[in-house]
């Protein structure tokens, strides 16, 4: 079963074509890092407008590049949710009105189920049930996944997310949008043990996330300097900040997998393309005996494929969309 797929949820317009959930036969991606970082991040408006501008000619790409034809196309998929609406509207109403054109059947896609697809194409062994820690810039969750299409969140943060912290403390730093890569980057340099930043905890939840009070502590950490006229090691704030990151998304997913008895652990989203990230879990699951399941680099970000695959789990469990299917910023998993 051939899938055109698409995704507008953020600051990437992307196309692709995926066969039977596991093979990507093409993944057009047209970023928007080079205008937002103008800004100093996505301004939802401007994001609209290039989606408009780049998603007929990313379409043809996808096909192009697929060695396919509309006529080879079994069905439609897109991202209907969660995300920026003015974005999410675009990739949706061209979908419809594709879908409608050519008689297709139409699959809305959660964006955060296309983020832990993206390791289906990946690892052709991989299949639920599992446990997930999906961590991107807008989200950060822990999610038993029962099947391809049954999900239950067993933590999620309660402020910003682990990818809004590092955007907002990279901003703070004075690095370049996006802010996951440079401090990332910045890190390898610096030690992260030279600043102890807090690990915030829910009370009354093992899981739940909260990573606004280890930014304002480091925005209170850089003031302070400032204001006494101490100077800073970029590197080592960096580093420490990740490092206290890295510790509470693996320390909260980990003991998920314990007290839940998961010997499968899969991570999904943007934030774990971060090298910190995938070295601490990957250690972790080697010395406990754990199965561990992490996308390529090139798939955590937002992209198409993605979408593409989990909507062949869909269409199989039955989903579809009629031509009123309208577009959400915010719709739970499950």
């Amino acid at each position: 079963m051939n899938i055109l797929a698409f995704e507008s949820s953020c600051d990437e317009t992307a196309a692709s074509v995926v066969r039977d959930g596991r093979e990507i036969l093409s993944s057009v991606v047209a970023s928007q890092i080079a205008t937002h970082r103008l800004y100093g991040g996505v301004v939802p408006e401007i994001a609209s407008r290039q989606h408009v501008e780049a998603i007929s000619g990313l379409c043809t790409e996808a096909l192009k590049q697929a060695n396919c034809s509309l006529e080879q196309i079994d069905a439609i998929a897109v991202t209907y949710a969660p995300g920026l609406i003015g974005a999410l509207l675009v990739g949706v109403n061209f979908a419809k009105g594709l879908a409608i054109a050519r008689g297709l059947p139409l699959i809305p896609v959660h964006h955060l189920r296309g983020h832990i697809a993206a390791n289906y194409p990946a690892h052709p062994d991989l299949a639920p049930p599992f446990l997930c820690l999906v961590a991107s810039g807008g989200h950060s969750h822990i999610v038993r996944v029962e099947d391809y299409t049954h999900f239950t969140v067993l933590g999620r943060t309660r402020d910003d997310a682990a990818g809004e912290a590092f955007d907002k403390t990279a901003r703070a730093l004075g690095f370049p949008y996006p802010g996951g890569i440079a401090i990332d980057k910045a890190a390898k340099q610096g030690n992260p043990n030279a600043i102890h930043f807090p690990r915030p905890k829910v009370d009354g939840s093992l899981y739940d996330f909260s990573f606004s009070g280890l930014k304002t502590a480091v925005l209170n950490y850089l003031h302070h300097a400032e204001q006494v006229g101490e100077t800073i090691c970029k590197e080592d704030v960096a580093a420490s900040f990740q490092n206290a990151v890295v510790d509470m998304l693996s320390h909260h997913f980990l003991s998920a997998a314990n007290n839940t008895d998961s010997h499968v652990l899969v991570l999904a989203g943007g934030v774990v393309a971060n090298s910190a990230l995938r070295e601490r879990i990957e250690k972790e699951c080697a010395q406990s005996g754990r199965t561990l399941y992490m996308p390529p680099l090139s798939i955590c970000g937002d992209n198409a494929a993605m979408i593409g695959a989990q909507a062949f789990y869909e269409w199989e469990a039955g989903t579809r969309a009629d031509a009123d299917l309208n577009a959400f910023a915010n719709v739970e998993i499950g």
